[in-house]
């Protein structure tokens, strides 16, 4: 397969979308693109359950798109979830089948970070992104806000309103009359106006839309003669009118209508006209960049080595005051114990071995918070903080090493016994206690080793004499590991007598 083709999945709450993408001079040209009307959104109950038709949908729609990337290695491909699977009670048992159809991970992003990756897409998109924008997204179950300039967003918001939730709950069967647009619009500004004041003060030069619901209300606007170009308030007031007098979705003869975007035409309307009315647009410019495109050009960053999860660890480092000098110790001998036992973390670009790395940098965040129990505010910080470039699995795995890193295994029991985790979660509290002294010594003389279902710690004689609080809680560590079934055992030996075992071995 040609390695410089790049796949992004965008499983939004109306459709799940294929964009395939040529790498060329660090720019990337759509080559290839499916979509698949699923309306996810729809299928979701009032308690938050997916239903199975709604899921049958979905699973059908990836085992399609497997077939177009069956071939593609797995850092060539990037699967993003939004609103209807980050609300969603039973969304990690949809998930689970959908990773199997799939064929690759699929990571559900929180709304600011869905922000941010529609924005990078929309601005690689316009003419002149070095103007203050403001790019307005209206998605099947969320509508995302950003004001960017030069390619670097400035204020992110995520709303909880979209096309296919409000369609469903104010025009059922597709009816459009006053009272139910009227309740709609108001829905629709009373969320919006939580982020107004905010928008309004810090500005913009030009309002772009993207997405769906803006190219269904583009098309219809200028293929009808009703705006002389993009989305405009006078055409939307035109075509609120003819809504209006339709009563019904099913009777609008409009041209540009697609037939998909018919169910959901009323609430993304509803949404659009309070996003004028509330933040005072004339005009709206279109983009055809969006989320899947946005997300091709955050995985270009990752593969060509500019990650910018780096960046937002070195953000929270700052942000939170960790003592930095400390937290690259501390790393820097969590990887030397993880070489020890996972001989493919060699490899730079290892994703347990980056995670860990991020994980020994920012275990001490919630120490800004209180020293007491700090390892529970980290990780607090580092599961509920918008992290660019992290997926909600991604923060969550963060939290669980850094809250694992001290104290008691037991709060971690649930994860599977088999789980890569555990060599990070040792390693990483192995590095805390070599270094609880703060010395800057360098990595110590400790080895680790697997053995059976658990580990082998072995510790030079004369190192470990000298430092009876560090003996001591290495042999905490034996009963902590031996609680959960993963024994770790201690093993002191001399320097000299390895050397000799090593020459007898020879």
């Amino acid at each position: 397969m040609n390695r410089e083709l790049i796949a992004a999945i965008d499983l939004g709450s109306n459709s799940f979308r294929l964009q395939i993408g040529r790498i060329v001079n660090d720019q990337i040209y759509p080559l290839d693109g499916i979509k698949e009307a699923v309306r996810l959104a729809a299928g979701l109950s009032p308690e938050r359950m997916l239903d199975a038709a709604a899921q049958f949908r979905g699973i059908s729609a990836l085992r399609c798109f497997n077939e177009r990337i069956r071939d593609y290695p797995p850092d060539a491909v990037r699967a993003v979830a939004t609103n209807t699977l980050r609300v969603a009670k039973n969304a990690p048992h949809f998930l689970v089948q959908a990773e199997a159809a799939l064929g690759f991970p699929i990571e559900v992003i929180a709304g600011r970070e869905e922000a941010r990756l529609i924005y990078v897409g929309v601005a690689h998109t316009l003419p002149n992104p070095h103007k203050q924008q403001l790019v307005v997204d209206i998605g099947g179950g969320s509508t995302e806000f950003v004001i960017g300039k030069s390619f670097k967003p400035i204020a992110l918001e995520s709303l909880y309103m979209g096309c296919v939730s409000y369609s469903l709950k104010h025009f059922p069967n597709g009816r459009i009359d006053k009272r139910g647009l009227r309740e709609a619009e108001l829905a629709a500004q009373k969320e919006i106006q939580t982020i107004t004041h905010a928008y309004r003060e810090i500005g913009w030069e030009e309002a772009v839309g993207s997405s769906g619901s803006a190219k269904a209300l583009v098309d219809i606007l200028e293929l009808n003669g009703l705006s002389d170009g993009g989305i405009t308030r006078s055409g939307l007031e035109r075509l609120r009118n003819l809504m209006l007098k339709a009563g019904s979705v099913d009777n609008l003869q409009l041209e540009g209508l697609r037939p998909d975007r018919l169910p959901v035409l009323p609430g993304g309307f509803a949404i659009m006209w309070a996003v004028f009315q509330e933040l005072g647009l004339e005009r709206m410019a279109f983009s055809e960049g969006a989320l899947r495109l946005g997300v091709l050009y955050d995985l270009l960053g990752r593969y060509h080595h500019h990650d910018l999860r780096d960046a937002t660890v070195s953000a929270f480092v700052e942000r939170y005051g960790v003592d930095l000098a400390h937290a690259r110790e501390v790393a820097a001998t969590a990887r030397a114990f993880l070489l020890q036992i996972d001989p493919a973390a060699a490899d730079e670009e290892n994703i347990d071995r980056r995670f860990l790395e991020w994980a020994a940098l920012l275990h001490e965040a919630g120490v800004s918070v209180a020293h007491s129990s700090y390892h529970k505010h980290s990780a607090y910080i580092l599961g509920n903080a918008d992290m660019p470039g992290f997926s909600r699995m991604d923060q969550g795995r963060l939290a669980r090493i850094v809250l694992a890193h001290r104290g008691k295994l037991a709060r971690v029991v649930g994860l599977d016994p088999e789980s890569a985790e555990w060599r990070l979660i040792l390693s990483l509290r192995l590095a805390v206690v070599v270094h609880r002294a703060r010395d800057g010594r360098g990595v110590p003389p400790l080895r680790l080793k697997r053995e059976g279902r658990g580990y082998v710690a072995i510790a030079d004689s004369e190192w470990l004499r000298n430092l009876p609080l560090t003996a001591s809680a290495l042999e905490e560590e034996e009963r902590q590991w031996q609680a959960i079934g993963q024994p770790l055992k201690l093993r002191v030996e001399r320097a000299s007598a390895r050397s000799a075992a090593g020459i007898q071995g020879a």
